[in-house]
């Protein structure tokens, strides 16, 4: 993979992170986190995607290298979603 290669893929993934975590109303983070959250989402997309069956969408092929685009969004929305229940804050400090 080229430089370009992979530079191309991080975009995509911090894209795909930080529609993710918007998607789920929690948005705390950075841009490195938006690009950590796009390659775990995608991992964690593509994994419920085999257990239930469903088929590739919008995969995204770079010189030999795929990215699962929609399963990126919908894994990272989900482990944001996750993240906020197990992060939120007591609004009176108990």
């Amino acid at each position: 993979m080229t430089l370009f290669g992979l530079l191309f893929l991080l975009a995509v993934a911090g894209l795909c992170g930080s529609l993710g975590s918007s998607l789920a109303g929690y948005s705390h983070m950075g841009c490195l986190s938006s690009v950590v959250l796009g390659f775990v989402g995608a991992w964690l997309g593509t994994w419920f995607a085999s257990q239930v069956h469903l088929p590739p969408l919008f995969v995204l092929h770079l010189r030999g290298e795929s990215f699962p685009v929609v399963w990126s969004v919908l894994g990272a929305a989900m482990l944001s979603a996750v993240t906020s229940m197990l992060t939120a804050r007591n609004p009176h400090g108990f």
